[in-house]
């Protein structure tokens, strides 16, 4: 029943996004996945460093696109059902983590309609997070469930082929490491030493592969060593935890007396200070504040943090009986009221020059003339080429080549 209430909690939150049509990023990156999704391109695919790290995305878009076209419908679908499973997964996590049982629903309540990490569930080309986390935390999971069980073997095999899956799913998956480390109990660290061994060489091998690319890889275009990381990582974690990882920060100070609940409450703080440690050093285009798609592994320590002070108050709190309800009714109102009404007009509004681009190309045989439009021009070829079956010669974006052309529409974009 709590596992139901929580997939319903995440159809509430998301519902009204799933009439969003594709966004400006999607179409080129649905365009790349017919180029290498497809099962008979999965040799050429594993050995390009520098689309492999997403492997999984590619797989899913091409699968998507094959059965569905570019019926947007499918798509959030699937982003919705991959958000869902993820939740499962955190409460799962939870229930096996000694120090979070406690806060196990509560948690995965907030995580489920969270609106801070809403574009990796919202934003098609954003589920690169999801998958990493699905196939991470499915991984971390793995190898809690292997302690002292007489399968362990079988268990950590499992979580080493996870693993897997979730360096094949974004290059920030290296940093996957240390959450086994946290979750795991200090006692066994030491006797568990050879186990770690598969462990640490996928992840150096995973580094390795980044590295190597560094000198060609676009990605490294907008990520830099020289990042002003002391400015970006504090900033984006004092954002992520408003309100409710500051409510839950309140509510441990006033039990900080609790041993038991101090060290659970900065085992949820390193979580969300590893989280969010990969996308420090972004120079583009966000300057010093961390995508909100890019949050989605860390919004999982702060949703284990609001775990804990709920519990805590459920036991502790004068009349917890009408406080806690009343806070996770809060809680609720706050998250799935910013999606319905801000986050998805945001979206909608982010869809529209796009939109109004392909409709005009359906309604003319010409060229076009693009005056003015707020994306990358791919964007715009790929959209047209994908949506509208027109060549990437249907679009012109020169005066000069309009008249050369005889260009018969002309698109100009202007924010309503």
């Amino acid at each position: 029943m709590i596992c139901l209430l929580l997939a319903l909690l995440c159809i509430i939150a998301y519902a009204p996004t799933l009439s969003i049509p594709l966004l400006e990023d999607d179409y080129p990156n649905i365009g790349m996945a017919q180029d290498w999704g497809s099962f008979s391109a999965l040799a050429r695919l594993l050995h390009n460093p520098v689309l492999r790290p997403r492997a999984t995305s590619w797989w899913t878009m091409f699968a998507l696109w094959r059965s569905f076209q570019l019926a947007p419908l499918p798509y959030r679908v699937a982003g919705l059902l991959l958000h869902i499973a993820n939740t499962l997964l955190l409460y799962w996590l939870a229930l096996k983590w000694p120090p979070m049982r406690s806060a196990a629903m509560f948690a995965a309540a907030l995580f489920a309609v969270n609106e801070r990490p809403q574009e990796a569930v919202m934003w098609l080309s954003g589920m690169t997070e999801p998958f990493q986390f699905f196939f991470g935390i499915g991984a971390v999971l793995c190898w809690l469930q292997a302690e002292g069980r007489r399968t362990a073997w079988l268990w950590r095999t499992a979580g080493l082929v996870l693993f897997v899956f979730a360096l094949l799913s974004k290059e920030s998956a290296i940093i996957l490491l240390p959450f086994f480390l946290l979750t795991t109990p200090r006692s066994a660290w030491r006797s568990s030493v050879p186990r770690w061994i598969p462990l640490l060489v996928l992840t150096a091998l995973g580094v390795a592969a980044i590295v190597a690319t560094r000198s060609y890889s676009f990605r490294f275009t907008s990520i830099s060593l020289h990042a002003p990381f002391w400015i970006t990582w504090p900033r984006s974690f004092s954002r992520l935890l408003w309100p409710w990882g500051w409510f839950a920060l309140a509510v441990i100070a006033w039990q900080w007396r609790d041993r038991d609940l101090k060290k659970a409450g900065m085992l949820a703080l390193v979580w969300i200070g590893i989280g969010l440690a990969p996308y420090s050093f972004l120079t583009f285009p966000y300057s010093t504040q961390i995508p909100s798609r890019q949050t989605y592994l860390a919004s999982a320590g702060v949703a284990l943090l609001f775990g804990l002070s709920l519990a805590q108050l459920s036991g502790n709190a004068p009349r917890a009986h009408i406080v806690v309800p009343c806070v996770v009714a809060l809680m609720l109102i706050h998250n799935v009221g910013w999606i319905w009404i801000k986050k998805r007009g945001q979206f909608l509004r982010r869809a529209e020059p796009t939109e109004q681009l392909i409709r005009l190309a359906r309604e003319t045989s010409g060229p076009i003339w693009v005056q003015c439009y707020p994306r990358i021009d791919l964007i715009a070829i790929e959209a047209v080429r994908l949506a509208a079956g027109r060549p990437p010669s249907g679009l012109v974006w020169s005066e000069a080549e309009a008249k050369e052309r005889g260009a018969t529409a002309v698109f100009c974009y202007h924010e309503r």
